[in-house]
């Protein structure tokens, strides 16, 4: 079930990215279509429980760099504080909680991967809570998702140590914009336009992780890219099209990927995981 962008709107053409997706997905495990759903909505309640998780005001991960920063997040978005407003402000805090969950050794839902697991989850828990999406919506938001980050694996990567985070929070970003657009009533191929729009703007973004470990700037990322997932969709839901091919994106996301030093792509010799000052902060084991 190697399929490009083009052709899971083609295959939509009656219907949308998420059937396809389900009865792709029964046909190549064997399994019938209600139980592929089944499935996804146990990875959906897995994303709920890592958001609670990840909330807790007393988490703390053992390096000490992450831990309890979503909590303190959490209190300005329920003192309306929040610059971006309710709907985004809730995915980025719950981007933030699931992905620091991640850094503690939670159990999460890698979206595609455990670096970037926040962005997904955090922008579809949000729509439920704040724009009525039903579980059943956003199980086939999910699937959407799910189609678009197929396409990214085989035409491109979701490897940071093989495309930089690009190929990370990136994808995770594309997945989200798509599922935005989905949930939104955009047609299929407003929904890869809005992934290509997202992986666009994070294109060249480097994999820089401090000690090598899944936390700075990694966690922060998951709370940026979540924004990039709502720009992505609210310009294609405008009428706004892609002027690039989706697929060539992809492609060009490869070739950026490949064109990255080693020591952007997860070896933490570059960028962010070459800053002094958080490299003794990690050293002392002191926030």
């Amino acid at each position: 079930m190697d399929y490009t962008l083009n052709e899971w709107v083609r295959l939509a053409r009656v219907g949308s990215i998420a059937q396809v997706a389900v009865r792709c997905q029964a046909e190549e495990s064997g399994i019938p279509e209600e139980d592929v759903r089944a499935i996804m909505r146990s990875h959906l309640n897995c994303m709920k429980e890592a958001v609670q998780s990840g909330l807790d005001e007393k988490l703390r991960s053992v390096s000490g760099l992450s831990g309890g920063q979503a909590a303190v997040f959490l209190k300005r978005l329920e003192e309306g504080k929040l610059l971006c407003g309710m709907l985004l402000g809730k995915a980025e805090v719950y981007a933030m909680a699931t992905a620091e969950c991640n850094a503690c050794m939670g159990k999460i839902v890698a979206a595609p991967t455990a670096g970037a697991c926040g962005i997904l989850p955090g922008v579809v828990l949000a729509m439920m809570e704040e724009q009525n999406v039903t579980e059943d919506q956003a199980v086939d938001a999910l699937f959407v998702a799910a189609a678009v980050g197929q396409s990214i694996a085989t035409q491109a990567s979701i490897s940071g140590a093989e495309g930089g985070c690009q190929a990370e929070c990136g994808s995770a970003a594309a997945m989200a914009a798509a599922a935005l657009a989905f949930l939104e009533g955009g047609n299929p191929q407003q929904c890869v336009d809005a992934a290509a729009f997202a992986i666009m703007n994070l294109l060249g973004l480097v994999c820089d992780p401090v000690g090598g470990l899944v936390e700075v700037p990694c966690v922060y990322r998951n709370v940026g890219a979540s924004g990039v997932a709502f720009t992505a969709a609210d310009m294609v839901l405008s009428g706004i099209r892609c002027p690039i091919a989706p697929d060539e994106v992809l492609l060009a996301m490869k070739e950026v990927g490949d064109a990255l030093p080693a020591s952007l792509r997860e070896t933490g010799d570059g960028g962010c995981a070459a800053c002094p000052s958080i490299r003794a902060r990690l050293h002392l084991g002191a926030l």
